[in-house]
């Protein structure tokens, strides 16, 4: 059986965005177009976005956040800003145009803004056929689980940054 997956990359350990990228790289190398949409990430320069353009003919990446939440000075205007890119992803994921979308960091947009989870996890599920989707962040909601085809919970061992090592280039962005 073929079909477009649902896919989650969950958990408290370092990896989500880097699993998704890993997904939408090996996505590309069998020629398939992939659309990367970032949610609350969008403040810091990050490799991905200079590797991405790289790879322009096949691979769009699109930044709808401020930054991290807790760094914020207008929680509304983020508010806003994920919206925007909710119906944004919304338009790329019935557009024929993509075989896979990455929505990375989601779950921020599910837990801490006024987007209702219901919706969302509603409309992930009747997607266009052949659509393969990855979500990313922290705390995916019990029905974006249940509603995936695949489920990878990254778990915290040990991390240098609980030890005062800052993060690193190449490493976390």
């Amino acid at each position: 059986m073929r079909k477009g997956l649902l896919m989650v990359f969950t958990g408290n350990g370092k990896g989500k965005t880097t699993a998704a990228l890993g997904q939408a790289f090996r996505a590309l190398g069998h020629g398939m177009r992939v659309c990367f949409i970032q949610f609350v990430k969008g403040s810091r320069k990050c490799g991905e976005l200079d590797a991405a353009a790289r790879f322009s003919d096949l691979l769009e990446i699109h930044v709808f956040g401020r930054g991290f939440l807790w760094e914020s000075d207008d929680l509304a205007k983020d508010e806003e800003v994920a919206r925007q890119g909710w119906e944004f992803a919304k338009q790329q994921m019935i557009s024929g145009r993509f075989q896979m979308v990455i929505l990375d960091e989601i779950t921020y947009v599910l837990n801490f803004m006024n987007i209702k989870e219901a919706d969302v996890v509603e409309f992930l599920k009747n997607r266009p056929p052949g659509l393969h989707i990855v979500t990313t962040g922290r705390d995916a909601p019990a029905s974006l689980c249940n509603a995936a085809d695949l489920v990878t919970v990254m778990g915290e061992e040990k991390h240098p940054y609980n030890r005062g090592v800052a993060a690193q280039r190449g490493v976390e962005f």
